[in-house]
């Protein structure tokens, strides 16, 4: 079995993780290594526990985006942070590193996305209009906070503020407006053949404790590794 992921804190009624890229966040017919299974390992090893442990899973990343998690230790909480989602007050920020440069440093995209089930595929329409009855509305901001290159090509690193949570919705937005992300490999059209892994990560998290309200806020830094190393600052 791989290694647990990264805690990044726990209690008795939340368990943070850095989920690592090409992880799944639950299992599925694959038997691919997710988060879920490795979480509730760590706990029954931990605690000797006898049995399976329970950990609700509350939201997803995609399978090769890195980032952090959240899980809920008992179904109480797990109900009451399902509640922020809901209403939002559950915030998520999002690191990318996309091709192309950016006349303005910020901007925002609005849209609705409706996902085809048999291509696992989501399609974007910008305008109202034309979007079928049962496409979603979606909207994110982003910011502009580095330019680099990777093989000679200009591209750019995003800090992305997510308003909502749909399927593929950063991946899909993105490349709809001619800026796919770096290693996707479902919606990516970019000039050069990146061989790595989708350059995503679910880098910032912040929720109400469950139990005692306070404001929890969990981040991990910018990769060393390449390409994101160059974006480092000095």
């Amino acid at each position: 079995m791989p290694d647990t992921p990264q805690i990044l804190f726990e209690d008795n009624h939340l368990l943070v993780a850095v989920k690592p890229a090409g992880v799944l966040s639950q299992s599925d017919m694959t038997g691919a290594p997710d988060m879920l299974t490795l979480l509730k390992a760590y706990l029954v090893e931990k605690y000797k526990k006898p049995g399976e442990a329970y950990l609700g899973l509350l939201h997803r990343l995609d399978r090769p985006v890195c980032g952090v998690m959240v899980f809920a230790k008992t179904s109480k909480c797990a109900g009451r942070i399902s509640e922020q989602i809901r209403n939002r007050t559950v915030k998520k920020k999002y690191r990318a590193i996309v091709y192309g440069t950016f006349d303005e440093e910020k901007g925002e995209i609005r849209s609705f996305l409706l996902k085809n089930s048999k291509t696992n595929l989501v399609e974007v329409f910008h305008e109202n209009a034309k979007a079928p009855k049962d496409a979603k509305e979606c909207s994110l901001d982003y910011e502009v906070i580095g330019q680099g290159r990777i093989a000679g090509v200009p591209v750019s690193l995003l800090s992305i503020d997510l308003h909502t949570g749909r399927s593929h919705q950063i991946r899909a937005q993105l490349s709809s407006i001619g800026h796919p992300i770096v290693g996707d490999r479902k919606y990516g059209k970019g000039p050069n053949r990146f061989s790595g892994d989708i350059l995503l990560q679910s880098y910032h998290l912040e929720l109400d404790h469950p139990v005692s309200h306070e404001r929890m806020v969990f981040e991990i830094p910018l990769s060393e590794e390449e390409p994101w190393n160059q974006f480092a600052k000095e």
